[in-house]
């Protein structure tokens, strides 16, 4: 009866960290990376970054030319 309280001692912490371990190293893989640009494609957010950088380099060109045309 001894010996499953010294297994559950020693194996209850490892499990624990080996579990921590892998949930902490799937956040940083490439798989993760693709999947969440796959998801970015697929539900438009992507497209919406995309326009919204677009209107943010337009807005400064407009603004570059309008400082031109005042310089004398």
């Amino acid at each position: 009866m001894g010996w499953i309280t010294k297994t559950f001692r020693i194996w209850t912490p490892l499990l624990v960290l080996i579990t921590c371990l892998i949930f902490a190293g799937c956040e940083g893989t490439d798989s993760r990376e693709k999947v969440d640009d796959t998801v970015k494609e697929l539900s438009g957010q992507k497209n919406i970054e995309r326009f919204d950088q677009m209107k943010k380099d337009i807005d400064k060109i407009d603004k570059q030319q309008t400082d031109r045309m005042k310089e004398p």
